[in-house]
């Protein structure tokens, strides 16, 4: 399986595990777990047929490490995104003293007016390094960075989580705990 083929069977699985099981026919679990073969079997019953070798390949590779398959190996899930109704049963945990937020300038007006917010997502993701957040940031124009003082949130009773590819996760980031970094280049 050659990057290209990777990435767009990566985007499928996001699609069908985060956002739209009903386009294939799957019945995620409330954790958001999905049996490998009903996964495998619905996506061949709707021309979008893939092997175990190459969900494995995407699992193992993908470099966002979306996925996660359970300690038998015999059900998958997306880690985080989820637009469908889920709980990931994650725990609080304590983030590091700064967050960073990746995101497009043109949407800088509305985010420090109103926060960050999960849209149509569970939770805000943030991440641990700034050379994510831009690198988040610039899939949808000009990246900005924002940087997110988590001791203040936490002073506040605000609770962090992280997932298993180190993307943290919180409810919602209101504007006083943001400050706008200088813009990367």
């Amino acid at each position: 399986m050659n990057e290209k083929e990777m990435v767009r069977l990566s985007k499928r699985l996001s699609s069908w595990l985060r956002h739209n099981p009903d386009a294939i026919g799957l019945r995620p679990d409330e954790a958001g777990w999905v049996r490998v073969q009903d996964l495998l079997s619905q996506a061949a019953a709707h021309s979008r047929g893939f092997t175990r070798a190459q969900l494995d390949l995407v699992v193992e590779q993908n470099n966002k490490k979306r996925f996660e398959f359970d300690a038998s190996g015999t059900s998958i899930r997306a880690r985080q995104g989820h637009s469908i109704e889920v709980d990931l049963g994650y725990t609080p945990a304590d983030p590091p003293e700064i967050l960073y937020h990746g995101t497009a300038e043109r949407t800088l007006g509305l985010i420090m007016a109103e926060g960050l917010l999960p849209m149509r997502r569970h939770a805000v993701h943030l991440s641990a390094d700034i050379a994510t957040a831009v690198n988040v940031g610039g899939r949808h124009g000009r990246p900005a960075v924002l940087r997110v003082d988590t001791v203040a949130m936490r002073a506040a009773g605000h609770e962090f989580f992280v997932t298993g590819n180190g993307v943290w996760l919180v409810d919602a980031v209101p504007p006083q705990y943001l400050e706008l970094l200088p813009t990367p280049r």
